[in-house]
């Protein structure tokens, strides 16, 4: 059977790998690692569903299940040899392949017709505060983890970096369209 890639899959079954560990350790390290930008962990459920689907694939294995004084009982998760191969599988697939995905921006912009000029102007601009916000963010993350973490662990972020900043950079033209009426059309709804 072959299991559904995910970057919460590839995330956890990397966790792992790294050492066993239980569900909330996992979670906890994604969040503290900061991964939880580009993985959604937000959700405990989805984290619980990814490792039930990762156990009955066969990726991951139960190692001890223990339950210490005035706690819930924990399972501790080990990968299995087709675990691994299949990590380093999705690994190779998700880095050299460009993924076919629907982010809601582009979908918006693709039917801002619906809005008048300008009200889309207007939340451009919203999202133009937002940007700026998240690039600084970004940036002193950067600046603060180069410090202390070799580049391999930060490498994420520069790429959000890069995005966010070329993300800023077409909003701020597309907004400067709007503002000079080089960009219009008839609001009908």
């Amino acid at each position: 059977m072959s299991t559904r890639r995910s970057p919460l899959a590839m995330a956890l079954l990397s966790l792992v790998v790294e050492a066993p560990m239980h569900a909330y350790q996992m979670q906890r390290l994604i969040r503290e690692r900061r991964k939880d930008d580009v993985v959604n962990v937000a959700q405990r459920n989805s984290v619980y569903q990814t490792i039930d689907r990762l156990l009955r694939d066969g990726l991951i294995a139960v190692r001890e299940t223990s339950r210490e004084e005035n706690r819930p009982e924990r399972t501790v998760y080990e990968p299995t040899d087709a675990g691994r191969d299949t990590l380093r599988r999705w690994m190779r697939t998700m880095l050299s392949e460009r993924a076919r995905e629907f982010p809601e921006f582009p979908a918006a912009l693709a039917f801002m017709l619906v809005l008048p000029p300008e009200e889309v102007r207007a939340a451009l601009e919203e999202r133009l505060t937002s940007l700026r916000a998240r690039l600084s963010e970004l940036e002193a993350d950067l600046a603060e983890g180069g410090r202390f973490l070799p580049r391999v662990f930060l490498v994420e972020s520069e790429y959000q970096r890069v995005v966010l900043g070329a993300e800023l950079d077409y909003v701020r033209g597309l907004v400067a369209d709007l503002r000079a009426g080089l960009l219009d059309w008839d609001y009908r709804m």
